[in-house]
């Protein structure tokens, strides 16, 4: 669990997650982060020093998001929760990366999508995090192809839907409607769709509704923030940010850092707790064995072994 920008709401609803009794049976948590930042770590990443620059905060927070995908891909930990981090000071800090999908792909080398679920509604993004101007660049079939494989994948290796029903979400007002309003949802996406084998597309004002009345088990945004609102108006609050395609789960709350509450104790960890949980259910249904996720019972680098097996 990484404790994301240190100025933000992270440290708060990483300490209150690990208190939760709920947590504590279902895995063991390692922190990583820096020092100083609030809440015990168990994989310390340099110093956090309090009123520090935002470039600091961000250079600490991709530290963290680096060391925990190296304990993910050795097999240290099962899997990763993220809480948030600044993307400004994460580029401020050196790292040019959009966010945390982006830097977890290349970290990776995954071909990965951006997936929004509650128990209302998931919503997958066939783009993230570009202007509004070039989402129509930036649209392809391939996108939409790759974003169809990986939910397809996601949804039955971490869900265990074995026929996942997919829905593609229009990109212009009543898809196009026949082309007066845009022609791309009848040129690109309607043979994207098809070539994917999943729905669509279907206008975003009826797909969203459909799909949280039982009749799709994911629907695939053509662009952030119409997948976004939909998701966050469906279930702000205990929605849960998931990254497919990754060779281990990653999950994390949705929402920011919420850096104008930053150490007041107001923080809600509903959604943290909520990745938690999640990613560790992701984790149980990795296993071969079903067994419990815990730190230290797979091999470790030098490093690592030495560390306590539960950081509260």
């Amino acid at each position: 669990m990484t404790v994301g920008d240190p100025r933000g709401i992270g440290p708060e609803i990483v300490a209150k997650a690990l208190a939760d009794p709920r947590v504590g049976e279902r895995c063991d948590i390692v922190v990583v982060g820096p020092e100083g930042a609030g809440v015990a770590v168990a994989e310390p990443v340099e110093r956090w020093l309090p009123k520090s620059a935002a470039a600091l905060a961000g250079r600490l927070s991709g530290l963290a998001i680096e060391r925990a995908v190296e304990m993910a891909l050795a097999g240290v930990v099962d899997g990763i929760v993220t809480a948030p981090i600044d993307k400004a000071a994460l580029h401020a800090g050196g790292y040019d990366f959009p966010g945390h999908t982006e830097m977890l792909a290349s970290l990776t080398g995954s071909r990965v999508a951006m997936m929004l679920a509650s128990d209302k509604l998931r919503v997958v993004l066939a783009t993230t995090h570009i202007p509004l101007s070039r989402v129509t660049e930036s649209l392809t079939a391939e996108s939409i192809i790759d974003a169809a494989r990986i939910s397809r994948k996601g949804l039955q290796e971490w869900f265990g839907i074995a026929e996942p029903r997919i829905a593609l979400c229009a990109l212009n007002p009543h898809a196009g409607d026949g082309g007066r309003f845009g022609g791309e949802d009848t040129e690109l996406l309607a043979p994207a769709a098809k070539a994917a084998g999943i729905a669509g597309p279907f206008p975003a004002d009826t797909v969203f509704v459909r799909a949280m009345r039982g009749e799709f088990d994911a629907v695939i945004a053509p662009y952030h923030d119409v997948g976004m609102t939909a998701i966050k108006v469906a279930s702000f609050g205990s929605a849960v940010n998931i990254t497919l395609g990754l060779p281990f789960p990653r999950t994390s709350p949705d929402h920011g850092t919420a850096l104008d509450i930053a150490g007041q104790n107001r923080a809600d960890a509903s959604s943290m707790i909520a990745a938690t949980l999640l990613c560790a259910s992701f984790a149980l249904r990795a296993r071969p064995s079903g067994g419990r996720p815990g730190y230290g019972d797979r091999p470790t680098d030098s490093r690592s072994s030495a560390r306590p097996s539960r950081a509260q």
